[in-house]
């Protein structure tokens, strides 16, 4: 009898697989001392290692918040280094936007010469459909670091560190077998192992490549 006892996912700079990919972020998060203003904005695709790279950073005394819980947080009581996930998703809510222009201020204010803000999102301000000037302008005055689609080294230590987190232990060939076929994202590399990882406990069997042939075969045909 199987049963699913979930997974957790580690955050940890050990865990950062670093790539050509996200190299220019990765030392721009260990620098916070030369962020233009005290602020910087992480911006790729689903996946791309924004949440991860927030963590590292706030593991010198950060706070991470989602953007959406901000209109009902204590803004004050967040502290001086505050990273804010998927800013691109308050575009259109008046209550998101003013609150995040309030910290920006607060944060980024003569009386904090040490706070810092890390902003992750998807796209680049221009593309939220902000309503509130001020806030858009503040954010398009804030230095990006781009995460780009990653190379097939990354995409192959992603895939380990996904089936390590799982606790799912798998043949030498079949990462190299998953890069070669798979949707060319971090995503995708998520959703993949998820789907491995179901479909070896419904059906008893261990994560091999003719699991993962199905798998793939499956959505090609879709």
């Amino acid at each position: 009898m199987a049963f699913d006892l979930g997974h957790g996912e580690s955050y940890d700079r050990a865990g950062f697989f670093p790539s050509p990919a996200n190299a220019g972020a990765l030392a721009m998060i260990g620098d916070d001392a030369a962020w233009p203003g005290g602020k910087l904005l992480l911006v790729g695709p689903e996946g791309a290692g924004k949440t991860h790279l927030a963590h590292i950073w706030a593991l010198n005394g950060g706070r991470i918040v989602a953007s959406h819980d901000l209109p009902g947080l204590d803004l004050r009581s967040l502290g001086p280094r505050v990273a804010v996930e998927d800013a691109e998703l308050i575009g259109g809510n008046r209550a998101a936007e003013e609150a995040l222009f309030h910290l920006h201020n607060l944060i980024l204010s003569a009386a904090q010469p040490s706070g810092r803000l890390l902003i992750t999102a998807r796209t680049a301000p221009r593309d939220w459909n902000l309503h509130l000037p001020d806030l858009l302008s503040r954010m398009q005055a804030t230095a990006i670091a781009r995460l780009a689609p990653p190379d097939d080294a990354l995409l192959a230590a992603v895939l380990v560190k996904l089936f390590a987190d799982r606790q799912i232990s798998v043949p030498p060939n079949l990462i190299p077998y998953l890069v070669a076929r798979m949707e060319r994202s971090i995503a995708a590399a998520r959703n993949l192992v998820a789907q491995l990882d179901r479909l070896a406990l419904a059906e008893g069997r261990g994560v091999t490549r003719q699991l993962a042939a199905e798998i793939l075969d499956s959505a090609g045909r879709e």
